[in-house]
């Protein structure tokens, strides 16, 4: 039964309503409706003016609508007047392909009529710092080794225990939170879920974690490598596919190698053989490729991959098998839009279990000491241009995810690569003044 947006407005004392749709560039744009027209906007649409966002449109074209998906409505736990709601792209009467709810969408559907229910979780890893972001935000957090440093934790139990009291309110299932490998990072888990409703809550996180940083005179990033020296955010997400019941683990099985069944390797294949182009998605910034192919951190490891390679229960790589019936991709990185990460991962999986297509051989070697020693593996791109030409590349990623969002996707990103090559840098000064 769906979700009457007025009705729960008078039920849980919501005056505003706030229409939230993601574009391209994972930018969160939103209207704030009076509750007294929720009813309207739910039938109709919220207004936006497409081209005044990270989407491929032009002032010339008529209003893009964004109507609310009631069920993934959520009351603001720290304004409780407010409630968000995850919208979808509308104009003249037709879903907007490139809009990346939209994709997700799209792509669950076909993942569904082959019986597929994709379930995944995410790790979304995330600095404190000042509000100028030019420092971390707790000056005694210095420890060159500071992964699970519980004083440093403590000193931000305030921001930390008041964003984990709100997953738990909001019935998310959170299970821990954590000091991170690098000063001032954090990290706090959620149970997994459907890969819409994951993508929602990815969503909303980044929304409330900033939010709540900013209550506390802070401010907070997902930045993929927002400090030289200190690891980067990644954001790992963990995949399983279910049958359509969505109760048994159809990538689990105890006979075989690691406790992943045919179809799990297949999916998993999927994933080796697109990976060069979807780090495109996963890894969208310029500064993403300061991550996964950075030099050692001061804390002794990026804990980032560079190689396409897969293992066991084993961090260096790109993929770990850390327990039967899943898999962890460990590619993604702070910047990845919510929906289209899920995306692309349904995407790329769908083609490898219908090509049956094979993961590769296992590594379990440590990939950071003896990665040299791995002949024929392929690099991941070593920055955002090289991992657009790779997603150009490949024709059938391109067409898993539509023509019309892989055109304006790659149409933008090109653009905003243009901008930064074009940006003169103090770097070019040190090294070309004097020649």
């Amino acid at each position: 039964m769906t979700i009457d947006l007025a009705e729960f407005a008078r039920a849980k004392n919501v005056k505003y309503f706030m229409i939230s749709y993601t574009d391209l560039f994972s930018g969160q744009r939103a209207k704030l409706v009076p509750a007294q027209a929720i009813a309207d906007m739910q039938k109709d649409g919220a207004g936006f003016a497409g081209f005044a966002t990270w989407l491929d449109l032009t002032p010339a074209h008529p209003d893009m609508l964004a109507v609310p998906d009631p069920d993934s409505v959520i009351q603001l736990p720290w304004k409780p007047e407010v409630a968000w709601v995850a919208a979808n792209c509308i104009m003249d009467d037709k879903e907007v392909d490139q809009a990346p709810r939209n994709t997700l969408k799209r792509l669950i559907a076909e993942a569904a009529s082959d019986g597929m229910h994709v379930k995944t979780g995410v790790e979304a890893e995330f600095f404190l710092i000042s509000p100028d972001g030019k420092t971390i935000s707790d000056e005694y957090d210095t420890a060159s080794k500071p992964c699970y440093d519980q004083q440093a934790v403590m000193r931000r139990y305030d921001v930390i225990a008041e964003i984990c009291d709100h997953m738990l309110a909001l019935g998310w299932g959170a299970y821990q939170n954590d000091h991170e490998d690098a000063n001032g990072q954090f990290e706090m888990n959620w149970a997994f879920d459907d890969a819409l409703a994951t993508a929602d809550k990815h969503s909303f996180f980044k929304f409330m974690v900033k939010s709540i940083a900013e209550k506390h005179g802070l401010r907070a990033t997902f930045m993929p490598k927002p400090f030289q020296g200190l690891t980067g955010n990644g954001c790992h997400a963990h995949i399983s596919v279910w049958d359509k019941t969505g109760k048994t683990n159809v990538f689990a099985d105890n006979s075989m190698e690691l406790g992943l069944s045919a179809k799990g390797r297949n999916f998993l294949g999927g994933i080796m053989k697109h990976a060069s182009a979807l780090a495109a998605i996963t890894n969208p910034t310029v500064n993403s490729y300061k991550r996964i192919n950075a030099p050692r951190t001061i804390s002794g490891a990026t804990w980032a991959p560079n190689t396409v390679t897969w293992t066991g229960n084993n961090r260096t790589h790109m993929v770990r098998v850390p327990g039967p019936g899943r898999f962890e991709l460990r590619l993604p990185d702070g910047a990845a839009n919510p929906y289209l990460l899920q995306a692309v991962i349904i995407a790329a999986g769908l083609d490898g279990v219908r090509s049956k297509a094979d993961p590769g051989k296992r590594y379990d070697i440590d990939m950071y000491q003896n990665g040299h020693t791995v002949k024929g593996a392929p690099k991941l791109p070593l920055n955002l241009l090289d991992a657009l030409r790779e997603f150009d590349k490949d024709k059938s990623l391109k067409a898993a995810l539509g023509e019309e969002f892989s055109s304006a996707y790659l149409k933008l990103k090109h653009q905003e690569w243009n901008s930064y090559a074009s940006h003169f840098t103090q770097w070019e000064r040190d090294h070309t003044l004097d020649i």
